[in-house]
């Protein structure tokens, strides 16, 4: 039996969560910092302020998102009443990555508190500041064990794992997503695996080459990189590739500096194991601009690669690091060929003036979502669905979405009974045609 929360405890539980995370801000911003160098800017723009948002959304909507919905009853129903229950699914477990580590854990569990569920949370063991503010908001706000924190490493997430839930949510590499589907389909646990993969960003011979450089480099760097859906790789029309490579070069400088090792503005990779990662797919015979690097301070500057190699190292896998592979292509029929070596991605992003152009791609391709001009923006957007599809991702979230997501919708016929038609019974002599005309009829 599902476990259940009026309405109004849900609501008041969201209210203190909200009030704890704004009277705790400053710390949160501190601990980002401190996990791996965070600027203050994105930790207010990703991190707090948006999940602040989110809540006063859910906070303001809360009873009308769990409302019963009357449905049209169906004629073959009549007389009847038809209507929609939304309840919780129960006992949820939700894994939150170290790349957003307090929005990617915040953000679910908002909506399953106020969807009515009991949760268990694992947040990053990367980032163990945060980890730490997060079990101390939680621990104040939940103090009666309906929401819990579980803090720990692999073994940690392996334990959950082998216990029975009646939701899981992931978010994360699709290699982990794989496991997590693996240990949800022993029990039939239904999943949401917020995922990731090669995002491209296609750029054609009529875009605003200074502009869109501009929004890229935010896109890709926010973050050092880290972020599910940052371009993964430049696809651009052959003749713009060296009018293009130097507006993103003075878009990077003007962003971080000529140094970007000393700008506040630039995160540094989680750890070392990453930055081991990352740096080995750094060619430097390819490296157009940056490729410098520091494990002491796991610094790795915004690079980008002269890419002709689709099978390299670099393009094998979701890049998640300040490195940017840029990819030459003649005709629409050879950037068709390069996306469809790939994995369905998180996401897409197109970069020009003829619309028919982007029309094309947005229709002929598979991707969670995307922009046409610009980058990563579409997340932000609580009325648009957030997730994968294929090896990016399983199911959708955000906003309304969000609470229907750990909500089990539930159809109720409720049947009159001061009318009962005896098409339906048995014994069915004489009827076939009746209800042929019925059927055909509606």
């Amino acid at each position: 039996m599902s476990y259940k929360l009026n309405i109004s405890t849900r609501k008041e539980a969201l209210i203190k969560l909200m009030d704890e995370i704004i009277k705790h801000e400053n710390e949160i911003i501190q601990a980002l910092y401190e996990d791996f160098k965070k600027p203050p800017f994105e930790s207010i723009v990703t991190e707090t302020s948006y999940i602040i948002s989110e809540l006063k959304e859910t906070i303001k909507n809360i009873e009308k998102w769990a409302k019963i919905k009357k449905v049209l009853p169906s004629l073959l129903n009549f007389p009847s009443t038809d209507y929609i229950v939304k309840e919780p699914y129960g006992k949820v477990l939700i894994i939150a990555p170290w790349n957003y580590p307090f929005q990617l854990a915040i953000s679910p569990l908002t909506a399953a508190v106020a969807a009515g569920n009991q949760v268990v949370l694992k947040p990053s063991e990367l980032t163990p500041k945060t980890s730490a503010i997060i079990l101390q908001i939680i621990e104040k706000v939940f103090p009666h064990q309906h929401v819990k924190v579980v803090e720990g490493g692999v073994e940690a997430a392996q334990k959950l794992l082998a216990q029975r839930w009646d939701y899981i949510f992931f978010t994360g590499s699709a290699a982990v997503g794989k496991i997590v589907a693996k240990a949800a389909a022993e029990h039939l646990t239904p999943v949401t695996l917020e995922l990731g993969g090669k995002n491209p960003c296609i750029i054609d011979e009529t875009a605003n080459l200074k502009l869109a450089a501009k929004r890229i480099v935010w896109g890709k760097f926010l973050n050092a990189g880290q972020t599910c859906i940052a371009p993964d790789y430049i696809l651009i029309q052959e003749e713009m590739k060296s009018h293009f490579i130097t507006f993103i070069k003075n878009e990077i400088t003007n962003a971080y500096g000529e140094n970007p090792k000393n700008s506040p503005d630039f995160a540094r990779i989680v750890n070392e194991k990453n930055w081991h990662r990352l740096a080995s797919m750094i060619a430097p015979e390819k490296v157009i601009t940056g490729g410098t690097t520091d494990v002491e301070d796991c610094y790795i500057s915004p690079t980008l690669i002269d890419e002709n190699d689709l099978d390299s190292e670099l393009m094998k896998e979701e890049i998640f690091g300040p490195i940017l592979p840029i990819i030459t292509y003649k005709d629409e029929k050879e950037i068709d060929k390069i996306i469809s070596k790939y994995e369905k991605p998180l996401a897409l992003y197109v970069f020009t003036d003829d619309k028919k152009f982007a029309k094309k791609i947005i229709q002929e391709h598979s991707f969670g979502g995307g922009c046409i001009n610009d980058t990563i923006i579409h997340f932000a957007n609580k009325r648009l669905p957030f997730g994968g599809v294929g090896h990016s991702g399983i199911g959708a979230y955000h906003g309304k979405l969000s609470f229907d997501t750990f909500s089990h919708h539930k159809g109720i016929v409720k049947k009159a009974n001061w009318l009962d038609l005896n098409l339906r019974y048995a014994p069915y002599t004489n009827k076939i045609n009746s209800i042929r005309r019925l059927l055909n009829w509606l």
